[in-house]
C-alpha cells in the first residue's frame, strides 16, 4: 500500500484540472493552502465570477485523526479506536449560463489502522452532471466516458457504478433525482490496492474528457431571466441534497475540517418557492419529465 503516490497523484490532478479549467474561462483559480489542527490540511483552488464559471472549487485535501466522527463509525463500526487517514480531490462547477450543466467529481482513500491489525483502507469516488436544461447529447457523451473510464476493470462495473450513482444523488425527500447521474462507488477494495488506485485514476483522469465537450458545446447559449431564474430554483435541491444527504459533507464537518473548503460546493445563489410547478409542456418541465427519472444514456 503505497500512500505517498496516492496524494502525489490527487496533487498532480487537482493541478491538471485547475490548469485545463483555468484555459477554458480565462480567468484564475485562487490557492488556498490550509492547516487542520487535528493532523493535515489541503488546498482550495476556486474562482468566483469568472468569465465562464460563476463559481467552481477544486479541493484537495489529505487530513489524519485518531477518532472518527459519528458519519463513518455508524457506517463501519469496526473502524472505531483507529487512527484514520483520508485524502482526495473533490470539485464542484457552477457555470454563469444556465444551458450549461453543473458538476461534480471525487476521487479519494480512505485507510484507518490499529495496533496489531491490518489496516483498512478503500477508495472512493465518481463524477454526476446536473443540468438545468437538458440535452440528450450531453448526458449521452458524459455517460459514455464515465463507461470508457471504468472498461479497463470490468464491463460489469459502468451499469453497476452507474445504478450506485443514480441511487446516491437522489433527494429522498423529494422523491427526484439531483441530475442525470453518472457513475459512484465507495468502500473499494476488491483485487487489491494497485488495482483500486488504478480504477480510481482513472475516473480522475476521465473528468475533463467527460465535462469540457459539454460546456464547450452549449457556453454560446442566449439566456435570459427566465433561465436564471429557474436554474437558481434548481440550485436549491443542489443544496438541499449537499446540506442533508451528502456523507462527504457530513464527514467533513464532523471529522473537524474546514468548513470554507467543504461548503465551497454551495452554488453562489439560490432561491426556494412554496409548492411551484413548471408550465405544461415548457423547457423546465422538460428536465422533470425527460432527464430527471433515472434511465440508460448509452
Amino acid at each position: 500500500m503505497n500512500i505517498p503516490a496516492v496524494r502525489s497523484y490527487l496533487l498532480n490532478l487537482q493541478a491538471q484540472i485547475v490548469s485545463s479549467l483555468e484555459t477554458f474561462d480565462g480567468e484564475s483559480f485562487r490557492r488556498d493552502a490550509w492547516q487542520r489542527p487535528e493532523g493535515g490540511g489541503g488546498i482550495s483552488r476556486l474562482i468566483e465570477n469568472g468569465l465562464f464559471f460563476e463559481r467552481g472549487g477544486v479541493n484537495f485535501s489529505h487530513v489524519k485523526g485518531t477518532t472518527l466522527p459519528a458519519s463513518a463509525t455508524a457506517h463501519r463500526p469496526e473502524l472505531a479506536g483507529r487512527n484514520w487517514e483520508a485524502m482526495g480531490v473533490s470539485l464542484v462547477l457552477h457555470p454563469h449560463n444556465p444551458y450549461c450543466p453543473t458538476v461534480h467529481m471525487n476521487v479519494r482513500f480512505f485507510v484507518a489502522e490499529k495496533e496489531g491489525g491490518a489496516p483498512v483502507w478503500w477508495f472512493g469516488g465518481g463524477m454526476d452532471l446536473t443540468p438545468y436544461y437538458g440535452f440528450a447529447d450531453d448526458a449521452t457523451s458524459f455517460h459514455q466516458t464515465c463507461r470508457e473510464a471504468l472498461a479497463p476493470f470490468g464491463e460489469q462495473l459502468y451499469p453497476e457504478y452507474k445504478a450506485w450513482c443514480d441511487r446516491y444523488f437522489f433527494l429522498k425527500h423529494r422523491n427526484e433525482a439531483r441530475g442525470v447521474g453518472g457513475i459512484f462507488f465507495d468502500d473499494v477494495n476488491e483485487g487489491g490496492f494497485e488495482r483500486c488506485f488504478a480504477l480510481m485514476q482513472s475516473v480522475g483522469n476521465h473528468f475533463i474528457p467527460a465535462y469540457l465537450p459539454v460546456i464547450e458545446r452549449r457556453r454560446k447559449l442566449a439566456y435570459g431571466d427566465r433561465e436564471r431564474d429557474f436554474q437558481a430554483y434548481r440550485r436549491g435541491r443542489y443544496v438541499e441534497f449537499n446540506l442533508v444527504w451528502d456523507r462527504g459533507t457530513l464527514f467533513g464537518l464532523q471529522s473537524g475540517g474546514r468548513t470554507e473548503s467543504i461548503l465551497m460546493s454551495l452554488p453562489p445563489n439560490a432561491i426556494w418557492r412554496y409548492d411551484w410547478h413548471p408550465a405544461p409542456g415548457s423547457a423546465e418541465e422538460k428536465l422533470y419529465t425527460d432527464f430527471l427519472p433515472a434511465r440508460e444514456w448509452v
